[in-house]
C-alpha cells in the first residue's frame, strides 16, 4: 500500500494531501534535521493560520446575518469565496467532471449531502448502459462493462471462504478495481464482498475469537448501526465492550482515558479487537493514525473502519506504515442517483488464522444479470438462448450459461476513474475550502431582536479548522433558543430539494458542571446519556460551492420565527389537507 504521494510529501503537507495527524509520522520517518523540522512546522503553522484568516473574511459584509433576505446572492458569495480561497480555482476539473458525467445533479437541482462512500459508476454510464437501449452485437460494440450486475447472498464458513474464495468474472474484475482504488495489495489482503457495511462488521464479530481475546474497544462519537450489530454479537459471545469518550462540545478524543483502556490488563498479551475510524462520519473530527500503532503494540487486533473516508483518502502514508488486521469500506453505484451497493471486508492474510470456523450470513457474490433474446448488452457475442444440442434441437440455456455469456470483457468504473483523475490533493483541498466556508457561513446566522444574539445553528465538533473532515454535525434553534427536531429539519430540507441526514452523538464526557444552571445541566446530561440527535451533512468530491450556498440559504430561513408554521400552511394549501411536519 505505497502512497503515490510519497514524492510530493513536502507539497502535500502544506496543501492538504496528508491529514495533520500524519505530519509527525512523516517527520519521524525521515532523517530530516531538527532545524528543518522546526522550519517545516513553522511554515505549516503559518499556512494554517492564513487559511483560518481567509475563512473568516470569506463573507461580505463581515457582519452577522439576521434576515434571510439580507444574504448576499450566489454570484456575489461565489466571488468572495474564490477570492478568499484562490486555491479552489485549481480544482475546476471536478466541476468539469460533474458537468460531463453527473449532469443530472444540475438538471434536477438536487443537493446531495446525506451519504458518503465511493460511487462505482457515473451517471453518464447509467444512461449509456440503460436497459431500455439495445446494442447490436458487432465488432464495433464497445467492450466496456455494463452496470447490470446482481447480488447473490450466501451463508457459509467465513474462514474457509477467504482461503478458497471464488468470484464470478465480473466480481473478480470489480474486486481488482476496488483494491487498486483503495491502494490495497492482494499480496497482503483478501477481499470479500458483503451485503452492506452492517454485514461486514457482524461477520468479523461472529468469527473473531472473543473467548480468548475478550475485549472490544470502539472509537465512535456517534451511534453507528453497523458497530451496534458488532457489539451485540460480541456481547453474546462473552466480549467485554468498551468505548472511547469524547469531550464536549469539540468532540475530541479523551486521549488519556483511551490510552488507559488500551493499556488495561498489561500482563495479558491477547487483548481483543480495536475498532478505529480515521475520522468521524458525523462531526468531521480526524484522529491520529498512531492510535492503531499503540493498540497493536499492546496486543490488540485492529479493525480500520474506512467507511467514513472520502475518495482517495486511502492514498496517504498511514496505511503503508500501519496495516490493520481488518478493513471495512462500502461502495454504491451512482452518486445522487442510485445509492444501492455493497460492503467490502479486507482481511490481512497473516491474520486470517485467528478467525474461528463459523457459518455466517451476509457474504455476497456479484453476478451479471441474465440477458434476454431481445436485448444484447455490450460484451455479449451471441444469444445464449439460440444454443442447440447435438440433435439440432434448441435447448434453454442454464442460468450459469447465461451469466457466462453476459460477462463483460472489461469492467469500467467511471466513478472511481473520476476520483483517480482528480487525485488526493485536489479533492482534499476542494473539500477543505467548502466545509470551512460552510461552517463560517452557518456561524454568521444570528436571530434578530435578541440581546445575546442567539445563534440559529450550533455546531458540534471542530469548527473552522484546516485539517477537519468534510462532515458536519449541528442543530438548528428557534428565536427562543429551543432546538428544532432534526428529523423536521431533514424533512423541510428535502422539500427544498436538499438531502441531509441526522444521527445521534454519544459517548460524550462533560468535564465541568455549571452550578448556576444545575437543572439545565442535569437535563443536558440525561439527553447526552441517551445520545444527542443532530443534523448531519457530508461533502463529497462532486460537491460544489452552489451546493453549500443553497444549504446556507435554506437554514437562514429559520431566522424567520414563523418559518415552520408557514411551511405547514403552505403544504396544506397545496394538498388541501394538513401535513404533519
Amino acid at each position: 500500500m505505497t502512497s503515490p504521494c510519497v514524492k510530493q510529501v513536502s507539497q502535500a503537507c502544506f496543501h492538504g494531501c496528508c491529514p495533520a495527524p500524519l505530519l509527525s509520522l512523516i517527520d519521524s520517518s525521515t532523517e530530516t534535521s531538527s532545524k528543518s523540522q522546526a522550519a517545516a512546522a513553522a511554515a505549516a503553522g503559518s499556512y494554517h493560520l492564513d487559511f483560518v484568516i481567509a475563512t473568516a473574511s470569506s463573507l461580505y459584509p463581515h457582519i452577522h446575518f439576521t434576515n434571510h433576505e439580507s444574504l448576499p446572492s450566489l454570484p456575489e458569495s461565489s466571488s468572495n469565496f474564490t477570492r478568499a480561497y484562490p486555491l479552489y480555482i485549481h480544482t475546476h476539473q471536478a466541476d468539469q467532471i460533474r458537468a460531463k458525467h453527473y449532469y443530472h445533479l444540475s438538471v434536477s437541482g438536487h443537493v446531495c449531502l446525506d451519504y458518503i462512500g465511493h460511487g462505482l459508476f457515473s451517471y453518464s454510464q447509467l444512461q449509456y448502459h440503460s436497459p431500455s437501449l439495445s446494442f447490436p452485437a458487432s465488432s464495433s460494440t464497445p467492450q466496456h462493462s455494463h452496470m447490470d450486475f446482481d447480488i447473490s447472498y450466501k451463508s457459509l464458513n467465513f474462514n474457509s471462504h477467504i482461503i478458497h474464495t471464488q468470484e464470478s468474472e465480473i466480481g473478480s474484475k470489480i474486486k481488482k478495481r476496488i483494491m487498486e482504488f483503495m491502494n490495497i495489495s492482494d499480496e497482503d489482503y483478501t477481499m470479500v464482498f458483503t451485503a452492506n457495511q452492517q454485514s461486514a462488521f457482524k461477520i468479523v464479530a461472529d468469527s473473531y475469537p472473543f473467548h480468548s481475546n475478550a475485549n472490544l474497544l470502539t472509537v465512535y462519537d456517534h451511534k453507528n448501526e453497523a458497530v451496534g450489530l458488532m457489539i451485540e454479537s460480541s456481547k453474546r459471545r462473552g466480549a467485554r465492550v468498551m468505548s472511547a469518550e469524547f469531550s464536549w462540545p469539540n468532540l475530541q478524543i479523551q486521549s488519556e482515558k483511551l490510552r488507559k483502556k488500551i493499556l488495561s490488563n498489561k500482563k495479558k498479551r491477547k487483548k481483543g479487537m480495536f475498532v478505529f475510524p480515521l475520522q468521524s462520519r458525523m462531526s468531521g473530527n480526524r484522529y491520529p493514525y498512531l492510535w492503531m500503532s499503540v493498540a497493536r503494540e499492546n496486543g490488540w487486533h485492529v479493525l480500520l473502519d474506512a467507511c467514513a473516508l472520502g475518495a482517495k483518502d486511502m492514498d496517504t502514508l498511514g496505511l503503508s506504515l500501519f496495516k490493520p488486521d481488518f478493513l471495512i469500506c462500502s461502495f454504491f453505484r451512482v452518486f445522487g442517483e442510485n445509492p444501492s451497493g455493497f460492503g467490502c471486508l479486507f482481511v490481512k492474510k497473516s491474520s486470517a488464522s485467528i478467525l474461528t470456523n463459523t457459518i455466517t450470513a451476509g457474504i455476497v457474490q456479484l453476478i451479471p444479470l441474465p440477458v434476454s433474446n431481445t436485448l444484447v448488452l455490450p460484451g455479449s457475442f451471441s444469444d445464449p438462448l439460440e444454443e442447440k444440442n447435438d440433435k439440432g434441437k434448441q435447448k434453454a440455456a442454464s442460468i450459469s450459461e447465461i451469466m457466462e455469456c453476459s460477462e463483460p470483457k472489461r469492467v469500467e468504473c467511471e466513478g472511481l476513474d473520476d476520483a483517480d483523475n482528480l487525485g488526493l490533493i485536489v479533492i482534499s483541498s476542494r473539500a477543505r475550502c467548502l466545509i470551512n466556508w460552510l461552517v463560517n457561513a452557518l456561524i454568521s446566522l444570528k436571530h434578530p431582536n435578541s440581546e445575546t444574539h442567539l445563534p440559529v445553528v450550533k455546531i458540534y465538533g471542530p469548527k473552522i479548522k484546516f485539517d477537519r473532515g468534510p462532515a458536519l454535525a449541528f442543530n438548528v434553534f428557534d428565536w427562543k433558543g429551543e432546538k428544532i427536531d432534526p428529523p423536521l429539519v431533514q424533512k423541510l430540507a428535502d422539500r427544498n430539494n436538499i438531502s441531509v441526514d441526522y444521527g445521534f452523538l454519544e459517548h460524550i464526557y462533560l468535564a465541568d458542571k455549571n452550578n448556576d444552571e444545575e437543572e439545565e445541566e442535569e437535563e443536558k446530561e440525561k439527553e447526552e446519556r441517551s445520545g444527542i440527535c443532530v443534523v448531519n451533512v457530508v461533502l463529497g468530491f462532486l460537491t460544489n460551492f452552489e451546493d453549500v450556498y443553497r444549504l446556507w440559504a435554506f437554514l437562514s430561513r429559520f431566522l424567520d420565527a414563523d418559518f415552520v408554521e408557514k411551511e405547514r400552511w403552505r403544504y396544506k394549501a397545496i394538498n388541501q389537507k394538513t401535513v404533519e411536519i
